[in-house]
């Protein structure tokens, strides 16, 4: 009976994990899938070692730091070029960046565009935004429609600048001619900004959503144990948190200065990558589940989904609402620290043969399932006081 017991506890704790990464890999699919032509996530990262042949992106951030042999198209709140586009490149963004080389043409409608020293586009510039900077090279010729159009000491356009809004800086970088053009002017540009940071947001939320569900269904004792951490202890939760996120990268460093333990810092930057993320879902879904018992309503689901969309909508508020999350992201992270500890100490005293502790529930208890569950779902609760 008891390898029963052990097998299906190996056999939820191995689901959850392979459920975690398949979304973690969802999550972080830029930096991973170099090779995806079509990539969705809130960073999304061509890296400077990365060749791809095309980019279909959309997200919170684009970033092409290597080779795009091919085109790259681009929706998100902010897009970056600091390295290499065989074709043409087609942005609709909060704000643009070039810095790097663009073999073809750039079309970007944005709320700001910026082609800094240094940048070259092959092709030519078509732009409608609220301000355009250019201080690289446009081979040919520049059409833009802005509310202000700066040309830079450095700035060469190769063709003809045709413009409207307002026209300063140094005009005997226009090779060909200059244009007034009162038709392109900057009011009919689409503000994508906040299209795209909601969107982002969106996606993101859903992510986290997928992943609580997730969570609170295979380990529903531990997440109210991960709860009472919180509205117990929020002291220490949010210190232990603060350790944890300090202590942890200090210690990854520390082993990727040495050869053999390079190995082991990528894993365990990856591993602590997958722990911040669920901490900072359990962190909103212990102060959701908190402020509700206070309240008189005990439900998880109800905390995870409050919790989630709250902290999402704290996102937005400047300032505070980053404060807030990122306290609530301490103790999330600070109370699953504790209650692995808990569940690794109660592990190694039942190996033992020691006897548990009797039953002490740290919080309010939710929706909890009976301890004698025949199918044995919850690998960490399985006959662990700590974690009930």
């Amino acid at each position: 009976m008891e390898r029963t017991t052990s097998s299906r506890s190996t056999a939820s704790t191995a689901f959850v994990l392979l459920v975690v990464i398949l979304l973690a890999c969802s999550a972080f699919a830029a930096p991973v899938a170099a090779q995806s032509e079509s990539r969705t996530g809130g960073t999304i990262t061509v890296g400077p070692d990365e060749t791809v042949s095309s980019l279909n992106a959309f997200g919170g951030t684009v970033v092409v730091e290597g080779t795009v042999t091919g085109d790259v198209s681009a929706a998100a709140g902010d897009v970056r070029i600091d390295g290499d586009v065989g074709g043409d490149v087609e942005a609709g963004a909060g704000s643009v960046t070039i810095t790097g080389d663009v073999g073809g043409d750039v079309n970007a409608a944005t709320g700001g565009l910026e082609i800094a020293e240094g940048a070259t586009i092959g092709g030519s510039l078509a732009a409608g935004a609220g301000s355009v900077t250019i201080d690289g090279t446009i081979d040919g010729d520049a059409e833009v429609g802005a509310e202000t159009t700066t040309l830079g000491e450095e700035a060469a356009i190769g063709g003809d600048l045709r413009y409207g809004g307002d026209l300063v800086g140094n005009t005997d970088a226009v090779a060909g001619e200059i244009e007034y053009d009162s038709t392109l002017g900057s009011e009919w540009v689409p503000t994508f900004e906040p299209i795209g940071s909601l969107l982002a947001s969106a996606y993101i939320l859903a992510l986290n959503l997928l992943l609580g569900a997730a969570l609170l269904a295979i380990f529903p004792r531990f997440s109210d144990s991960v709860a009472g951490q919180v509205s117990q202890k929020p002291v220490r939760s949010g210190l232990v948190g603060l350790g944890v996120l300090i202590g942890v990268p200090l210690l990854l460093i520390a082993l990727a200065i040495t050869i053999v333990g390079i190995p082991f810092s990528l894993v365990g930057g990856l591993l602590f990558a997958l722990i911040v993320w669920i901490g900072v879902i359990y962190g909103r879904f212990a102060v959701a589940a908190w402020l509700l018992s206070a309240g008189g309503i005990d439900n998880r689901w109800l905390a995870l989904v409050v919790g989630l969309v709250g902290g999402a909508l704290l996102a937005q508020i400047p300032w505070i609402g980053g404060l807030l999350n990122f306290l609530f992201f301490l103790l999330g992270l600070g109370a699953l620290t504790l209650a692995l500890v808990q569940h690794r100490r109660t592990s190694r005293k039942q190996r033992h043969g020691q006897e548990p502790q009797p039953y002490s529930h740290p919080g309010p208890q939710r929706d909890q399932p009976r301890r004698s569950d025949p199918d044995g779902r919850d690998g960490f609760d399985q006959d662990d006081p700590t974690t009930d």
